[in-house]
């Protein structure tokens, strides 16, 4: 079903449910780049009659009733900083975001664990956990515009998967809205708990097809007292040799990656394909374990450099808008995974790249249609796969945005069937069109 109601429709039924003012605004009234986001997450058609900005879980809760009462398509989202990754989503009637979803549930300090509404952004809750020198172990992509349900929903991990996991490693609970309205839980609030059905997981990464995050709890970890990085710059060969003396070895970085010649160069970080590490533990841990890479580079032949405090802070940043943010509209950004033992083959190819050497997951930014089938060919014959994150709106109608070729699909359609038989949660914004 599409909107072909008149908008105020859809806005007089929600405001009646959120109440205040400004909690819904119509499509002509939504800030330009507002718009611009939601136009490159939807295919082609007619834009969403409004977005809808619940304050509590009770008003979502109520707010998605009302859409599957009556058929109509939401397009659920936080902030809006990742709502244009994954396939495009048809007949979109209404937008609600958790924006407003942001609040602190519960700290507990002594148990390592924290609960946040969904809305809450990334940057504020690190502040928070800062105060008691702790931090949530991700690093995900716009780490000051994403918000912890969207991180969720699109299993957004980024680097510090190397030391401390997924994002679906860290979830201890969640709570969401189903598609019928209903408030569900899964997990609990404490490390241990280990009862019922898995939903941490089959919510990780479902971008909002299964149901709406509306809050969650993780575990967190203390701050260390010192960090330090090394890089390694040199020949595909020397550098693939030093990924596979690290991954082989009892040195234990939270972060390392590959990083492509173009990456390396445009950082200024030297010639050639690039190996960051990054040791975060007591000062004297840091020290050894960043001069021992060091010495790997130089038996090898690679240059080296450690860099601590503001330049660390500073180098890291760079990274993550380098690989992060497209330099032109037309730069098509893809999430790809393979056989770490195939990374560097792969980052030979590319003229930016990054991909973690424990994983092998990482971002690739592309120029052109053919070069994600050719690179995505590449990688399925390394058993690996690639999905096309970010991309004009005109490639994504013309390619499989996720390239899936496993056999799991029958299973998918009938998870997402089970819960959300109506088909009203960002439809055709996951794998096969679900």
């Amino acid at each position: 079903m599409s909107n072909d109601k008149p908008q105020g429709v859809y806005a007089s039924y929600f405001a009646s449910i959120v109440g205040e003012e400004n909690a819904v605004c119509l499509w002509e009234k939504i800030e330009l780049g507002q718009q611009k986001r939601i136009q490159q997450a939807i295919a082609s058609g007619n834009p969403p009659s409004c977005i809808v900005y619940p304050r509590s879980q009770q008003q979502l809760a109520a707010v998605i009733a009302t859409a599957h009462s009556n058929n109509w398509r939401v397009l659920p989202c936080g902030n809006s900083s990742k709502l244009n990754w994954g396939g495009l989503v048809k007949g979109i009637d209404i937008v609600v975001s958790t924006e407003r979803l942001n609040q602190l549930i519960e700290h507990a300090v002594g148990d390592l664990t924290v609960t946040v509404e969904a809305g809450m952004k990334f940057s504020d809750l690190q502040a928070l956990l800062a105060k008691s020198r702790q931090f949530l172990a991700l690093d995900p992509t716009a780490p000051e515009l994403a918000t912890i349900g969207g991180i969720v929903a699109t299993g957004d991990t980024g680097s510090l998967r190397q030391r401390y996991g997924s994002v679906r490693d860290q979830l201890l609970g969640i709570t969401f809205v189903r598609a019928d309205g209903q408030v569900a839980k899964a997990g609990g609030r404490v490390v241990k708990n280990v009862a019922g059905y898995d939903l941490m997981k089959l919510f990780s990464g479902s971008y909002g097809t299964l149901g709406f995050i509306s809050q969650l709890t993780f575990r967190v970890y203390p701050l260390a007292e010192a960090s330090g990085t090394v890089v390694l710059t040199g020949t595909a060969e020397a550098v693939s040799q030093a990924a596979d003396i690290l991954r082989g070895s009892a040195l234990t970085p939270v972060q390392a990656d590959l990083l492509s010649t173009k990456l390396v160069s445009s950082l200024g970080l030297g010639k050639g394909l690039g190996l960051i590490a990054r040791f975060q533990s007591i000062s004297e841990s840091v020290k050894e374990q960043s001069n021992r890479v060091l010495e790997v580079g130089q038996k090898l032949g690679l240059d080296g450099a450690i860099y601590v405090d503001g330049d660390e802070a500073s180098l890291w940043q760079r990274l993550q808008e380098r690989i992060h943010y497209a330099a032109t509209e037309s730069v098509i950004t893809c999430k790809i995974g393979v056989l770490p033992t195939a990374a560097v083959e792969i980052l030979t190819q590319v003229e930016l790249g990054l991909i973690h050497i424990g994983s092998g997951l990482g971002l690739l930014q592309l120029e052109s249609k053919n070069q994600v089938l050719k690179v995505r060919d590449r990688t399925q014959a390394h058993r690996g796969f690639l999905t096309i994150l970010e991309a004009p709106v005109a490639v994504k109608e013309q390619i499989d945005v996720w390239g899936y070729t496993e056999n799991a699909l029958l299973l998918m359609r009938q998870i997402k069937e089970q819960f959300d038989s109506k088909n009203i949660l960002s439809p055709g914004r996951f794998v096969g069109g679900i």
